[in-house]
Formats: C-alpha cells, sequence, structure tokens
C-alpha cells in the first residue's frame, strides 16, 4: 500500500508537498484500512484520497507526479540515454527552478508488511541524490544512499545489500540505481521495483480511452465471472444495457455491442452510438477490476467528467468496502463536484483526512493541504464550508462577474469600432 507521497519542483508543485494515506487521527480509524506492519503495529490507512480544487489549481499536477516518479522508475536505465539530459518536468513560472532538482519520495508497505521509504532527487542531467530506507522491526534501516556531490558517491552501511560494488560501478549518473539494480533481476531490490510496476495506473477520461475500452474488451473474453461482473457494473450504472456481446475478430481485438433494453425491446447499438457517458463506465471498467483485484493504485482524474456525481461517489465506496475491495487497492481521485462530499441521505461520503486542496499561490506554486488541517467539527457539513470558502481552493469568481466582465468588453470593443 502507498502511505506517503512527496514531491517538489514538478510540473506547479513548487515547494514541497506531501499527500498522505495515514489516517490523521483516532476519529477516522473506522474509516480506514488496519494495516499490520511487519513489526506488530497497526497502522489506519485510507484506501480512497480525494484531491479537490479550482480550475488550473493544480490537482492533476499530483496525479501526474505520481505517475512522473513510477515512469522514472521504470524507465531511466534503459530510456533516458536517449535523452539530451534527464527529462524533467519542473516549475516552470521561477526560472531559478532550472537549475535546482525534482524531488520524489514514497513511503509503501509490501505483501510481508515491511514499511520502505525510496526517494530521489533528479538535476538536469545526473541523479543528484537516491536513497532508499527500511523499518522490518520499526527502526530505520539504511539500504543504501547516493550523493552526487560526494568524492563516494554511493554508501551502504552494513552489509544487507548484495553485490553493492557492482551496482555502484555500474549505474549510471543519468539512471537510477533501483531501475539498473531490477533490470538485473536483483532479488533483494526487486519487490521494491515491482511495486511501481504494478501499482499507479492511471486513467484520465480525455486521453487513451480506446485503449481502456479494449482492455475491458479483453476482461469479457477471460471468463465467465469475469464477463458477468462487467455487465453486473454496467447495469448497476443505470445505463439502460442489459447485457454484453463480444467477439474476437480476425486481427484478435474484440469487437463489443451493448445491449440496450426498453419496453421489452433488446436493441444494439453500433459503438460509435454509445453515449460519452456509457464509453467513459466501460473504459472505466477494466482498470477499476485490475486495481481491485490485485491490490493496486488507481489514480483517476477528474472522476467527475463524465459520470453523474451519484455513481462517482459508487466508484468511491467500491474502494472504502473491505467486502468489496478484499486487497487493499487504493483509489486517488480528482474532481471539481462538490457533492461528492456529502451522501445524498447526509453525513459524509469521506473524512477530512481523506479529502485534500489544491490552492496556488501568489507565485503561480500550488500547496497541497489536507481538509483535517482545518479541524472541522464532527457535525460539520463538508460541502457547505467548502462552497463557503472555508477551506480556500474555490474559484474566486462572484455571482455574475463572467457575463459583467464579457459585458465590459464587448462595450469597449464597440466604443473602439466607433471612434475609427
Amino acid at each position: 500500500m502507498l502511505l506517503r507521497f512527496r514531491v517538489a519542483n514538478v510540473r506547479s508543485l513548487r515547494d514541497e508537498q506531501e499527500l498522505s494515506f495515514v489516517a490523521p487521527g483516532e476519529s477516522e480509524r473506522t474509516a480506514a484500512r488496519e494495516v499490520t506492519l511487519s513489526d506488530g503495529k497497526q497502522l489506519a490507512v485510507h484506501t480512497v484520497l480525494g484531491v479537490f480544487g479550482a480550475n488550473a489549481s493544480g490537482k492533476s499536477n499530483v496525479v501526474a507526479a505520481l505517475m512522473g516518479m513510477r515512469a522514472a522508475v521504470l524507465r531511466s536505465y534503459a530510456d533516458w540515454t536517449s535523452y539530451d539530459g534527464i527529462p524533467r518536468d519542473v516549475f516552470a513560472l521561477d526560472a531559478k527552478s532550472e537549475d535546482e532538482t525534482a524531488l520524489y519520495e514514497a513511503d509503501i508497505v509490501l505483501a510481508d508488511g515491511v514499511r520502505w521509504t525510496y526517494g530521489f532527487e533528479l538535476g538536469s542531467r545526473h541523479v543528484e541524490a537516491e536513497w532508499l530506507y527500511a523499518y522490518p522491526k520499526g527502526r530505520r534501516q539504511v539500504w543504501f544512499e547516493r550523493d552526487a556531490q560526494q568524492g563516494k558517491e554511493f554508501d551502504f552501511p552494513g552489509d544487507r545489500l548484495q553485490d553493492r560494488a557492482l551496482l555502484a560501478r555500474t549505474t549510471r549518473p543519468d539512471a537510477l540505481l533501483l531501475t539498473r539494480a531490477a533490470n538485473d533481476g536483483h532479488k533483494q531490490l526487486t519487490p521494491v521495483f515491482d511495486w511501481f510496476k504494478n501499482n499507479l495506473w492511471d486513467v484520465t477520461p480525455e486521453t487513451e480511452r480506446t485503449q481502456r475500452e479494449a482492455y475491458t474488451a479483453a476482461r469479457l473474453l477471460e471468463s465467465e465471472e469475469s464477463r458477468h461482473r462487467v455487465e453486473e457494473l454496467l447495469r448497476v450504472a443505470d445505463l439502460g444495457v442489459s447485457r454484453v456481446e463480444v467477439e474476437r475478430t480476425s486481427g484478435g481485438r474484440p469487437v463489443v455491442r451493448l445491449i440496450h433494453s426498453g419496453g421489452g425491446v433488446e436493441t444494439a447499438l453500433d459503438w460509435a452510438a454509445e453515449s460519452w457517458g456509457t464509453r467513459s463506465w466501460f473504459a472505466l471498467i477494466g482498470p477499476l477490476l485490475l486495481a481491485l483485484d490485485t491490490g493496486a493504485v488507481l489514480l483517476v482524474d477528474e472522476l467527475d467528467a463524465s459520470l453523474h456525481s451519484r455513481f462517482a461517489a459508487e466508484v468511491v465506496r467500491l474502494f472504502q468496502a473491505p467486502w468489496v475491495n478484499t486487497k487493499g487497492a487504493q483509489l486517488v481521485f480528482t474532481a471539481h463536484d462538490p457533492s461528492l462530499l456529502r451522501m445524498p441521505g447526509g453525513g459524509r461520503l469521506l473524512e477530512p483526512g481523506q479529502l485534500w486542496l489544491t490552492e496556488k499561490d501568489e507565485r503561480g506554486a500550488t500547496e497541497l493541504a489536507s481538509f483535517a488541517d482545518w479541524e472541522p467539527a464532527d457535525e460539520e457539513d463538508l460541502m457547505t464550508s467548502y462552497l463557503a470558502g472555508a477551506f480556500g481552493a474555490v474559484p474566486k469568481v462572484s455571482e455574475g462577474q463572467v457575463g459583467r466582465r464579457l459585458l465590459r468588453v464587448d462595450e469597449a470593443a464597440r466604443m473602439e469600432t466607433e471612434e475609427a
């Protein structure tokens, strides 16, 4: 599971920001999942985090930063040689940012209950720092530390890590040691690498939908059980779909037809005739089931972009429910719709520690903060308080302001025309 993620100087995340799944207090333990660590201690960890904020406040950049860390871990050894320097996406509104490192760090728990902290800092041409710590008995073990500014770049305290000299000698200055080790199947370090390989699956409604549709279609052909699960998720979405027909073409690609029922008549629509909402939900089903089946971390940018808020809430509930989410899968989503902060019958869908806000400061840099930082009262309606601006992170637009601005521009243009 993912416990924490830290990032700095990546896109609009200029200063160090932290996103945490760890429940911030005793009051939130009932909404969290109890994780047993290797030292026997229990840690309350949330399975869902939602990131809210105004347009262009940096919500999507939180997801992009998580994906950027995954990409670096997976590709630094093989791909970065083709670049003129290390590919980075630093804060663009400050010229000093290009000369500073981009920071990534993640706290994770592997299947054996051992907590690991892995991170690195990327310069424009070199990996400036890299570190890996383990906590098998609750106390930190340093597996390796890297500092490109030191005469001895790599430090391996103790004898716990095998092939130390080989790793230090063969890791390029512009590649991560973790990636280098995993590419050679290093038995001790590969499990940490594999966590990044098998987690942080991202879904953005506007991109790669065709590929995700194909993946969901492939799930239909896996087994009868898989087919029934996909069909049930389509039916429960109240899209008018009663069942699915799927066949594999000679080229190997599945062709899907959704059977719609109405007035006792079944109709199969061409795929291109299906609505945007139907196709978006179909494309989400495959990655959603993958995360639940493997216990992965799923990242969904703009969950409410093409789903009704009530059904977006059902996606959240899937990850919250331990009887459905048996393997501890986690969901990070961004959204605009404040109705996700409240259940239709009243009460909270998510606790304050599960809700995060993005807001830009005067420099255009994103600040990330939890609702829990404001210590809302137990009975406080989070949606009402959020819309009232109690937590910040809402657009600074008064009622009718957009129309008045447009009218002002039109009047100025008319006057210029008359004067000419």
